[in-house]
């Protein structure tokens, strides 16, 4: 109807064409109708090739394909591949529906399908799946109802390290000029160990050598002094937390504190992974470090600011692999 009126009006075809975003060709063939018979006789209809025509896989086809992706890795198939990627994906349908598509079409089928890349969620092969359903069916839920009885402290723990050059973030720059980043020719690094509440709440220690019994006993004592209730303490299987000496020390101090394991090859599972991941990525995000001491300040100023942000520390726990952890309405 704009067409019809932009002609009627004196314009051409091709200043309607522009102005409108269609073919001259469709301008014309607009106007020419109208003109012969009203507009009873514009077309009104999508034109063109039916939806769906020319497609190489039926929709039967479609559908098994997007099952196999839903409910099977690419191994489960026999697929050299760890992912779903496009040639994945047309190795796939050319063994499971006997049709060779061009890699570029196997992205254009997948977008028309919803599917879009994404960063993997890493997962050991060492993790037992009847391990962690017991953990998150019983134990943990178990776990939780002690400590409101007892009204102890649940807090996740775990040890990570950064490095002087850690800096995972983007620069933009022009096409064809990339970004440079001026890094420390000396490699150093700084280690923590912390834990995190859903209540908001973060400890931490940082160090220097590697983690021993005397450095967790020494982060366990400090732990204690600090907190006024009850500790349950999720850690992981890491030697240190198991040898001798940590176990003596926490028999000894059992009515301020318990230890409790995770489930193997599984620290998606444990929240401190998620404050691990976010200091890695802000602890450098001012400046690189030139001496250990500046990255060891870096790293404090970090977990410092931290403690004012709860709500923050509690966004943790909104990761779907810890929501199980999350704090309850009451």
């Amino acid at each position: 109807m704009r067409a019809l009126h932009g002609r009627e009006l004196g314009f051409t075809e091709g200043d309607i064409a522009d102005l409108l975003g269609v073919s001259r060709e469709t301008v014309s063939r607009w106007w020419s109708a109208y003109l012969a018979g009203g507009l009873e006789s514009v077309p009104h209809d999508r034109t063109g090739r039916p939806i769906g025509s020319g497609r190489l896989l039926s929709e039967t086809q479609e559908i098994a394909v997007q099952e196999a992706i839903d409910q099977h890795a690419p191994e489960d198939l026999g697929i050299a591949s760890p992912l779903w990627t496009w040639r994945a994906v047309r190795e796939l349908v050319e063994t499971s529906c006997d049709v060779r598509l061009a890699v570029r079409t196997v992205g254009d089928y997948l977008r028309r399908w919803g599917y879009r890349p994404q960063r993997p969620r890493r997962k050991s092969r060492r993790q037992d799946p009847q391990e962690v359903r017991e953990w998150l069916e019983n134990t943990y839920p178990s776990l939780r109802k002690r400590a409101a009885k007892e009204q102890a402290e649940i807090h996740g723990c775990d040890e990570m390290g950064v490095g002087a050059n850690d800096s995972p973030g983007r620069g933009y720059s022009r096409v064809g000029h990339t970004p440079e980043l001026k890094v420390s020719g000396n490699r150093f690094r700084v280690n923590m160990v912390s834990t995190v509440t859903n209540e908001g709440k973060a400890r931490f220690m940082t160090y220097t050598g590697t983690m021993d019994s005397t450095l967790f006993l020494t982060f366990l004592a400090r732990l204690i002094r600090g907190a006024d209730r009850k500790i349950f303490l999720i850690a992981d299987h890491l030697k240190t937390h198991d040898s001798a000496a940590v176990h003596d020390w926490l028999r000894q101090h059992k009515d301020q504190i318990e230890i409790f394991r995770l489930p193997r090859g599984a620290p998606e599972l444990n929240p401190d992974e998620y404050l691990n991941n976010d200091t890695k990525a802000g602890v450098n995000a001012n400046k690189l470090p030139e001496t250990r001491a500046e990255l060891r300040s870096n790293l404090q100023r970090f977990m410092r600011k931290l403690f004012r942000l709860p709500k923050h520390i509690q966004s943790y726990f909104q990761h779907p692999c810890v929501q199980y952890a999350a704090a309850t309405e009451t």
